[in-house]
């Protein structure tokens, strides 16, 4: 069932408690945005709340290799091995923990246009994470096309509803104003909950993008966004590098399943895909772009400025060759 966020709202209780992790002046700030909210303006437009980067990693781990590639298979079976390899999803996900999913869903397009992430990928994602023993699963998007349309047509919605996940809707009312704190951004529309969770994974679509090349793991961030996103496109790069500084994932998975490999991001014409087949896994979220784009697109990391400029700030490496790494062909 595909929710809207008043219908799904976290619990008073929950989060309550996620407000307090954040710290002291993220709790004054969401006392104070209660307040407001019993008067005429919205708190959402006048207050910007102040979280610390969102944290979710894990700790690594030298026995597992940091990326593994599979390749051959349905959806669901590539997945499933990556995250085996990565030493499995109870290296992840805690019983009782609350997971938001991050898809791209961002298109009113069919999986076979692949301008979002195969239905079946995020299926499967949710299934470990309920096996894992999460009390909450939350799959959601700010999209660009209609929200509701979105998640329909790409299968999204229903893969993730017949798992257990919550799917949910962004209604802008619900977007809480947040200083990210970054050099290109500031204070910027953010939905609660990606704000409020207590582990998150990034579920991107290998895609072309007409503006920065590529758009895999870093770029999916934009999708935690409100307000006018165009605007971020005069300093994209330095954008990107900010969100990734923000939401550091517990886990990226790169859909590349079917790649959109020229007239992205929205696409649309089957023949500009190619059934690949693939999915990328780990814990450096920099390494993985770099690999993809090199895989697809024969991109070096020196040609995407956004990837340099977030291993400056020591999120990870764009030189995934050194890395421990793994590649399985099924």
């Amino acid at each position: 069932m595909i929710m809207t966020l008043s219908s799904a709202a976290m619990r008073r209780r929950e989060a309550v408690v996620s407000l307090a992790r954040a710290g002291g002046m993220a709790a004054a700030s969401a006392g104070l945005g209660y307040w407001l909210s019993r008067r005429s303006h919205r708190p959402s437009e006048r207050v910007a709340a102040v979280f610390s980067a969102r944290d979710h990693r894990v700790p690594d781990e030298a026995r597992f290799p940091k990326m593994v590639v599979v390749r051959g298979g349905d959806p669901r079976r590539i997945l499933r091995r990556a995250i085996e390899e990565l030493g499995g999803i109870g290296r992840f996900i805690a019983p009782g923990e609350v997971v938001v999913i991050k898809p791209n869903a961002s298109w009113d397009r069919t999986p076979e246009q692949a301008a979002n992430t195969n239905p079946l990928v995020v299926a499967e994602m949710v299934k470990l994470c309920r096996q894992a023993g999460a009390k909450r699963i939350i799959v959601t998007d700010v999209t660009i096309n209609e929200a509701r349309r979105c998640f329909q047509r790409s299968g999204i919605g229903e893969a993730a509803s017949s798992e257990g996940a919550e799917v949910i809707l962004p209604e802008a009312r619900f977007l809480r104003r947040v200083d990210l704190g970054g050099t290109a951004l500031g204070a910027w529309p953010v939905l609660e909950p990606f704000l409020l969770c207590d582990k998150i994974i990034n579920l991107p679509v290998a895609k072309h993008h007409s503006l920065t090349g590529v758009t895999l793991g870093l770029k999916n961030w934009y999708g935690i966004l409100g307000g006018n996103r165009t605007r971020l496109h005069q300093r994209i790069h330095e954008s990107l590098a900010d969100l990734a500084a923000f939401m550091l994932p517990t886990l990226t998975v790169i859909d590349g399943y079917r790649v959109l490999l020229r007239n992205g991001p929205g696409g649309g014409n089957l023949s500009d895909t190619a059934l690949e087949q693939t999915v990328a896994a780990g814990t450096d979220p920099v390494a993985l772009d770099a690999w993809a784009a090199k895989t697809w697109w024969r991109m070096e990391a020196k040609q995407l400025p956004y990837l340099n400029l977030a291993a400056q700030r020591g999120l990870g490496t764009p030189d995934f060759e050194k890395l421990n790494s793994k590649t399985i062909d099924l």
